[in-house]
């Protein structure tokens, strides 16, 4: 099957159907494109993310199955649970959202190289001064040691990438994030890709068919987001 390519100049070009997406690699649909505010909430709309390597031609993906949390079947340990009573960290919505970016890039960078490069950094900041991604954040002393960002259309929140500096940060914004969702509405939560760390806090795997219908019944325009508010 061959891949489609996107012409950079036109970020309302369609995308192909999601059926069209590869098997090996799992999901690959298109390759080029632009990175716009235009193209991406175009993507998510339909299920579709970029993920690709700096100094690579922008790849979209629509993998089958896609892992997503019901945010009504979150999963909290009895660790965790108690962690979260002793109120070690302080949790915000919106607070630091190019610094949540730049740590989740300088995590990955330290590990294996990072997919979260200048130009990605430059798209989802310009998201989140629109209004449309969006990020959570743990402190602890007054640093930011955990968190995670993504973008909101309708009742569904896409979740990109997260962070952690010291052990459970990221599972505490994780955690307050959901239930920040769940109290305005949101209906799922996608994690993309399968990771024992999410699927640990309750995340399963659907197939990609039931994604899009959810997608369909779910995605819009607005959503219950209060930017800038602790």
């Amino acid at each position: 099957m061959q891949l489609a390519f996107l012409d950079e100049n036109n970020p309302a070009q369609p995308f192909p159907p999601l059926h069209k997406a590869l098997r090996d690699p799992n999901g690959l649909l298109a390759v080029g494109g632009c990175l716009s505010s235009e193209r991406l909430v175009n993507a998510y709309s339909q299920g579709i993310f970029p993920w690709f390597n700096d100094g690579d031609p922008i790849l979209w993906w629509s993998p089958n199955p896609r892992l997503v949390l019901f945010p009504d079947k979150l999963q909290i340990s009895k660790r965790l649970a108690k962690t979260i009573r002793q109120n070690k960290f302080d949790v915000t919505v919106n607070q630091a959202f190019d610094l949540v970016i730049s740590k989740c890039a300088e995590l990955r960078a330290n590990a294996e190289g990072t997919w979260i490069c200048e130009e990605i950094k430059s798209a989802y900041s310009k998201l989140h001064r629109e209004g449309i991604a969006h990020s959570f954040e743990a402190w602890q002393h007054g640093e930011l040691v955990g968190g995670l960002y993504g973008v909101a259309l309708g009742k569904v929140f896409f979740g990109e990438s997260m962070f952690h500096t010291v052990s459970d940060a990221s599972k505490i914004a994780f955690a307050h994030g959901v239930n920040y969702l769940k109290m305005r509405d949101f209906q799922l939560i996608d994690c993309q890709v399968h990771t024992q760390h999410l699927v640990s806090l309750g995340a399963e795997e659907i197939s990609r068919d039931e994604f899009a219908n959810l997608l369909k019944k779910y995605v819009s325009s607005r959503h219950g987001f209060e930017p800038n508010k602790r």
